[in-house]
């Protein structure tokens, strides 16, 4: 035998020991069994029924306590009066021709301020056209977020006893602002934050809206919300009654025309200077549309999801774990129906389905909630991840 051909040899057994045990791994890897078992192997899995109980709980904990936080905050009742409120309106608007007629038109028993961001459009036709005072907005400097700013000069403006900010793309019926008032009033609130109707058009409203408001609430605690020494923000600046005075005395939304999250950045103003601050509910009054389709939606996340989160971590630490154990609905549903424990996946369905029926309105509806679940996470997850990469976003327009 040729030296080369015994140095081959050679190489080929001194290469059989690590070889034998990949291909012994391969061969076993293709004989496993990945069949998910029926329910004789469930002696194999006791944890699965503890664990999908304790799912359950949560998912039961997190979803009453949204309930009933919503439903803890009073709700506004319908109050005509003959004598002209003691309110002034002030409604930033851009490009919101198609909005603001209908919202000028519920409001113009009061003196109604439309403030023209520098639309393109024919807002400030339409608005004059339903009885409103239009101005322009002043110039944007850079770093000044334009609806505070958009406020802030329609503010000027006021010499009444409250300032209602509304937004273009909100709609009332008579009595509201009488109401709204009277509520202020005899609860000597500084700022009212009016919860509105949500008012869903598109398909992709219907399914998302209920279930962000639902994962909203279950997060906020009502009471230290409205606590004046607790530094617990709620907010929401769609409709938002301040007393002028007091509106003044802290300097308003230019104090905070810097700041995207307006809305919670004026609240924490009132908060820090121990003023009363009360959220109220007006769903019979008025309605809002909140996101307009895929775009306004992914855009509003963008802008405003990773903010808040920062800005409230206990809110927003319950809201992320409400959002991911609604995630494990599915998949925990899919085990329990391998393991045909019948009556257990009946009940981890139906619970949520019964505690988000109120939020959906309907017993059809609320199967919505499927397709919310992961939608809504995808989204969201996309929007935190473009957010921590520094991906910048426009809004109106603008880049934000």
């Amino acid at each position: 035998m040729s030296h080369a051909t015994a140095g081959a040899l050679a190489w080929s057994n001194s290469c059989k020991p690590p070889v034998t045990p990949i291909l012994a791994f391969l061969q076993s890897w293709h004989e496993l069994d990945f069949n998910l078992g029926g329910p004789e192997d469930i002696d194999y899995f006791p944890w699965s029924a503890p664990v999908a109980a304790l799912l359950l709980l949560l998912l039961f904990f997190f979803l009453y306590k949204a309930r009933r936080n919503y439903n803890a905050l009073p709700s506004l009742a319908p109050l005509e009066s003959g004598e002209k409120p003691d309110v002034t309106v002030v409604i930033p608007a851009r490009n919101e021709q198609s909005n603001i007629g209908a919202c000028v038109s519920g409001l113009r028993e009061a003196r109604v301020i439309v403030v023209d961001d520098d639309s393109s459009d024919a807002t400030a036709f339409k608005a004059r056209g339903a009885g409103a005072e239009v101005i322009a907005a002043p110039a944007l400097l850079k770093g000044v977020a334009a609806k505070p700013n958009a406020m802030a000069a329609g503010a000027k403006l006021a010499d009444t006893s409250y300032i209602l900010f509304a937004d273009a793309d909100t709609r009332y019926r008579p009595g509201f602002l009488s109401s709204a008032l009277r509520y202020a009033a005899e609860s000597q609130s500084v700022m009212t934050v009016v919860l509105l109707k949500r008012r869903c058009v598109a398909l992709l409203e219907k399914i998302l809206v209920p279930y962000i408001q639902a994962l909203y609430f279950a997060g906020v605690n009502v009471r230290k919300a409205e606590d004046p020494l607790s530094t617990h923000i709620f907010s929401d600046g769609q409709c938002t009654l301040f007393l002028r005075t007091a509106h003044e005395f802290f300097g308003g939304y230019m104090s905070v025309h810097t700041n995207p999250l307006d809305d919670v950045a004026i609240a924490q103003k009132v908060k820090r200077h121990h003023m009363t601050l009360r959220i109220v509910r007006a769903e019979t009054l008025g309605s809002a549309r909140v996101y307009k389709g895929f775009a306004s939606l992914w855009r509003r996340l963008r802008k405003n999801g990773t903010r808040l989160l920062r800005v409230n971590k206990a809110w927003g630490a319950q809201v992320i774990l409400t959002s991911l154990l609604l995630t494990s609905i599915v998949p925990v549903a899919v085990w329990l129906w391998r393991q045909e424990q019948w009556g257990f996946l009946a009940v981890f369905l139906l619970v949520p389905l019964l505690l988000f029926r109120p939020w959906y309105g309907g017993v059809f509806r609320v199967l919505l909630l499927f397709p919310a679940i992961y939608v809504f996470q995808c989204i969201a997850t996309a929007a935190v991840v473009t957010n921590i990469l520094g991906v910048g976003t426009a809004w109106k327009g603008r880049k934000v």
